[in-house]
């Protein structure tokens, strides 16, 4: 009868403007259904930091983790958010917005590549990072090692030991006569750093010289002066975000020069550059994505350990090799994963 009495007064309440809470607090108090805040659990929110501007990031890799997380079983705006911040190929602008979105409460902070790693890992101790990608996250001091993590951060490195090589061999077999190698890339990325010493690590069992040439703060007229200057026979391109943005101009400049150019992702062949040779990226989010459930779930980064990449991909544009007057052998034509004709 009390219970009855109450239901009845807080009705009343209601109907004349009062608030719903307090009716149904007395419903849980007569075992009816509870309220509204205790049936709806938080939902988590993902923040996703950037170096590149939102016109230019990977949005069909982003797409993918995306995909990724709904065969998961969450669903955008009802189990999950996301909360994205751009750095515009502006480093300095990571740890600015990594902090605030640290401070803006995420729940998971996904990041790509050494930069926007390393400016989450100074923004926050204790939010879970989740690298999409990164290449060397122990060299780079971001775990303490691969199988133990040790922090709160985890996810995939796209750095494989045979990669770099396997990229300067390919260009050989495409062009034997192949000397002098042109590496263009940026040293102020510690992750593309690694990917130069890797080069000229490698040259030499190949019987090749590497000369460096360096892009700093996204100049890139006086690098590809020194490429000519050098008399190089092929390029190399150490892709990243910095140099990214210029993809249409290098492209351009080794079909000009008519140099062999080796890329590091398909869209720089999709582009018209003449192969590309590296992990599936799309295949590195999607793994972000299992990464963001596990921990969702409870478990810690430091309990998850850094995945190598297993997917590769040659890329290659048999328009662009015949503007170039070379003939891809069948041996490396068999390896392609894609041929854009």
């Amino acid at each position: 009868m009390a219970c009855d009495y109450e239901l009845k007064q807080n009705r009343r309440r209601f109907l004349q403007g009062g608030l719903l809470i307090a009716g149904a607090g007395v419903l849980t108090a007569c075992g009816g259904v509870p309220p509204l805040w205790q049936r709806t659990a938080k939902i988590p929110r993902i923040g996703y930091l950037e170096l590149a501007s939102q016109s230019t990031y990977p949005v069909e890799w982003f797409g993918v983790f995306r995909e990724a997380l709904g065969q998961l079983v969450y669903v955008e705006d009802r189990s999950i958010q996301f909360d994205s911040r751009f750095a515009d190929n502006r480093a300095d602008r990571l740890l600015p917005l990594a902090t605030e979105l640290v401070r803006d409460n995420v729940d998971v902070l996904v990041v790509r590549g050494a930069q926007a790693s390393q400016a989450a890992q100074r923004a926050t101790a204790t939010v879970p990072i989740v690298m999409a990608y990164t290449s060397d996250p122990v060299e780079l001091g971001l775990v303490a090692s691969l199988a133990r993590p040790g922090g709160n951060i985890t996810g995939s490195t796209s750095l494989s030991p045979d990669l770099v090589p396997k990229r300067l061999q390919l260009l050989k077999e495409i062009s034997p006569a192949m000397a002098r190698v042109g590496v263009l890339y940026n040293p102020d990325n510690p992750g593309i750093g690694i990917g130069y010493r890797e080069a000229v690590s490698a040259a030499g069992t190949l019987g090749l010289q590497i000369h460096g040439l360096e892009v700093h703060d996204l100049q890139l007229a006086e690098s590809l002066a020194a490429a000519i200057s050098e008399q190089i026979d092929a390029l190399v391109i150490l892709g990243g975000t910095n140099l990214s943005v210029h993809r249409d101009a290098i492209v351009g400049f080794a079909a000009q020069q008519r140099l062999p150019a080796m890329h590091d992702t398909r869209e720089w062949v999709v582009a018209e550059g003449l192969m590309s040779y590296g992990v599936s990226f799309a295949g590195l989010f999607r793994r972000a994505a299992y990464y963001v459930d596990k921990i969702l779930k409870g478990t810690r980064p430091a309990d998850l350990p850094v995945e190598h990449p297993t997917t590769f991909e040659l890329v290659i544009n048999l328009k662009t090799a015949q503007a170039l007057g070379l003939t891809i052998p069948p041996s490396v034509l068999q390896q392609a994963t894609e041929i854009i004709e």
